[in-house]
């Protein structure tokens, strides 16, 4: 013994590495048990979608909702595999999950369970043929080929015995191999590799700096513009007003003046209120998104309705995210689609993330290219999020941003 350290037997490290060996491959055995279970549901799942994505094109429009819960469906059970697999074959890290990738993975992923559940078989008939045939020796001395089973010939034993020894081997070997091609195939189809994760992530960071930057001259362009066609206006207007008011004689006209004055001041106070909410609202940092995303609606020019599903606060620059991508949306199909009504919905989504929909019965063809639009995309690319815009002519139009709450 040094220090702390304490060294142990050798014989007790084998037994600590053997039953750690046996742990693991006991893990193994259950993960590929429960993956073949779910192999089953896998492939009812792909033979029920290609059914439903068949319909929904014949139906058109009309066969939006059966896409929607074909898209659901898939996310569902891939992020159940994902927790079985981290759970009995080591740790997964996936990209973020689209409904394509979670089809072609589920049509796949039931041929590796068909897989165990032949090598899980494999292995339980040699075990029972095995049983069976040492119960027989035991009770039966040698088999019945001899009346003594103290003459059994040892190389007999040994030539019949090699066989289901060498089948039982490659069934435990098998039951290993197929826990590691499970695991294999989620990395290949959902997973992320190191290598290609560390050029990615290299790409994603200097583009997201780029746009970082381009985003904070767009907006200091935005504020500039703000100042200078409201709030300097309505001051410009103010001093004129209260100038004729220094000149005036009548006291009548005096009074009217420094009302207007009074009025103006107030429309400026007012703008300059807005624009520092637009820059960064306070409430934003005090009551949280929910509340800054409700006031917001309530100052819109258009009806809002707000559905707000999450249950706790998201850290400060996922809302700061949320909420000015939110309030953008709002800002620009009030401006140029004329809605009716809008709606936005704040709700978790799977793997971790939150989804902000917006969505106007506008007139539509917005486009994702434009400067509101793009600037939006750079903000929300910089917190590793997407930003989708689906404004087909004739409406509605859908802005959907999905943000890692981590």
């Amino acid at each position: 013994m040094l220090g702390n350290d304490v060294v142990r037997p050798p014989h007790l490290a084998d037994r600590i590495a053997v039953s750690s060996l046996v742990r693991r491959w006991l893990m193994a055995l259950a993960g590929v048990l429960l993956g073949s279970v779910t192999a089953i549901s896998a492939l009812m799942f792909t033979v029920v979608a290609l059914v439903v994505v068949a319909s929904a094109r014949l139906l058109g429009r009309r066969g939006e909702s059966l896409r929607s819960a074909i898209d659901a469906g898939a996310l569902g059970l891939s992020e159940w595999e994902i927790r079985r697999l981290t759970r009995f074959h080591g740790t997964l890290h996936t990209d973020v999950a689209t409904p394509h990738r979670c089809r072609w993975y589920l049509g796949m992923r039931w041929t590796i369970g068909l897989l165990g559940i032949g090598v899980v078989l494999l292995l339980a008939l040699c075990v029972v043929v095995a049983g069976s045939m040492v119960s027989a020796w035991i009770l039966n001395g040698g088999w019945g080929l001899i009346e003594n089973a103290d003459r059994v010939d040892g190389g007999l034993i040994t030539l019949v015995s090699l066989p289901g020894i060498l089948l039982i081997f490659v069934a435990i070997v098998g039951v290993a191999g197929v826990g590691s091609l499970d695991r294999w195939f989620a990395v290949q189809v959902l997973g992320r590799q190191s290598d290609r994760i560390l050029h990615q992530r290299v790409a994603e960071l200097t583009s997201s700096r780029d746009h970082v930057v381009d985003a904070i001259d767009d907006e200091r362009r935005r504020i500039e513009r703000d100042l200078h066609d409201g709030i300097q206006q309505h001051l410009v207007a103010l001093g004129m007003l209260i100038g004729r008011a220094r000149r005036a004689e009548k006291p009548d006209k005096v009074h009217e003046l420094l009302a207007q004055a009074q009025a103006t001041s107030q429309e400026a106070i007012s703008e300059l209120r807005e624009v520092a909410n637009r820059v960064y609202p306070i409430a934003l940092d005090t009551d949280g998104l929910r509340a800054s995303v409700e006031a917001m609606a309530e100052r819109a020019s258009v009806p809002v309705r707000v559905t707000y599903e999450l249950t706790e606060r998201l850290r400060p620059a996922v809302e700061s995210v949320l909420y000015f991508v939110i309030s953008e949306a709002v800002t620009n199909a009030a401006k140029h689609a004329y809605p009716k009504l809008l709606e936005v919905n704040v709700a978790h989504q799977r793997f971790d993330r939150v989804l902000a929909t917006v969505t106007d019965d506008g007139g539509g063809g917005a486009d994702p290219s434009g400067t509101g639009l793009s600037g939006l995309a750079r903000r929300v690319a910089a917190v590793d999020g997407t930003l989708s815009v689906h404004s087909p002519v004739g409406g509605p139009t859908v802005v959907t941003a999905s943000v890692p709450c981590g």
